[in-house]
């Protein structure tokens, strides 16, 4: 069966930037993404452009906008992001059945894994983007929970026969259990839900010219605040308390953080785990997927997420991180 990306060919990526105004020098490179289609347009005598075609089907045209919206208002905020371009007032288009918006080219290095003096500019950087995130909802972007990212993904698992059989009952017996304790944390913590990145591992957090930007708000959502700022730490406990001190004091300069959010790290980081195996599974009729994973369904794979889940059972009946 073919997929819808199969059509999306060199020549049609050209003819849709050129179908804005924009003149190429037909150079096209294929960059680094799975869930969407991104590329590096050469443009005579200018910079060259990002396109990203979206996948079809994932978000409806109102929650691109909405993305695309909430990055605007970041920028008029003076919160370094790359931000769609526009064109005609308009910043989402369309091309021979293809959504697809232009950036920027905003080239960088991810931070370094536990550089306590980057995690405080990192945490002025999330404090400056959950300002404006906490300033009003989104109506069209799913909200991060228990229920899609966890019981969703683990009915995507069981259903689909990705499980090698000699390891069902034991995934399932350890992601239902995970699951309870997930739901018994987040019934018992505090918590507010803000527009968020919603995707914010270091890659997403480039550094250029001695200053961090945002890229890549195709995730973003509504979440607990502490989402954001989890995926940040590196190490074993005791490193993971010093760069949560350094990344909370340089937040707290621009947002109030509540502390009692520190004990959903865990239950957050259960669900991406559970949320990442669905991920692939419902991507698998894409060839770029079993290309770039072949590893997803080999009894290799599913032993290790049994073991990974049953670390993380253990991880939530630990004492959360606290600041010092």
């Amino acid at each position: 069966m073919s997929h819808p990306f199969d059509t999306l060919t060199p020549d049609l990526v050209l003819d849709a930037v050129e179908s804005l105004g924009f003149l190429s020098d037909a150079r096209v490179l294929a960059l680094n993404s799975y869930e969407n289609r991104v590329y590096q347009v050469g443009i005579e005598d200018s910079e060259p452009l990002i396109a990203k075609f979206y996948r079809p089907h994932r978000w409806t045209n109102a929650a691109i906008l909405e993305e695309h919206r909430f990055t605007f208002e970041l920028a008029d905020c003076e919160v370094p992001v790359v931000a769609p371009l526009q064109h005609d007032g308009e910043s989402l288009f369309e091309h021979q059945g293809f959504r697809f918006a232009l950036f920027p080219r905003r080239g960088g290095r991810a931070p370094e894994p536990g550089n306590l003096d980057q995690l405080y500019r990192l945490g002025q950087l999330l404090g400056r983007l959950h300002a404006v995130g906490a300033a009003r909802p989104f109506d069209h972007r799913e909200a991060l929970g228990v229920q899609n990212f966890g019981h969703d993904a683990l009915a995507t698992l069981l259903d689909g026969g990705f499980i090698p059989g000699s390891l069902l009952p034991a995934y399932e017996s350890v992601a239902r259990d995970l699951l309870k304790r997930v739901e018994q944390v987040y019934r018992e913590t505090p918590h507010q839900n803000i527009r968020l990145h919603g995707d914010c591992h270091p890659g997403n957090m480039m550094c250029r010219d001695e200053v961090f930007h945002i890229v890549d708000l195709d995730d973003c959502r509504m979440g607990p605040a502490v989402q954001d700022l989890w995926m940040m730490l590196a190490g074993d406990r005791q490193e993971c308390l010093g760069q949560l001190s350094e990344l909370v004091e340089g937040y707290s300069e621009f947002h109030d953080f509540d502390p009692r959010e520190l004990a959903l790290i865990e239950p957050l980081r259960a669900l991406r785990l559970l949320h990442y195996s669905a991920w692939l599974a419902r991507r698998w009729d894409d060839p770029a997927f079993p290309r770039s994973f072949p590893w997803f369904g080999s009894e290799r794979y599913w032993g290790d997420q049994v073991l990974a889940l049953r670390e993380q059972l253990a991880a939530l009946n630990e004492e959360p991180l606290k600041l010092f």
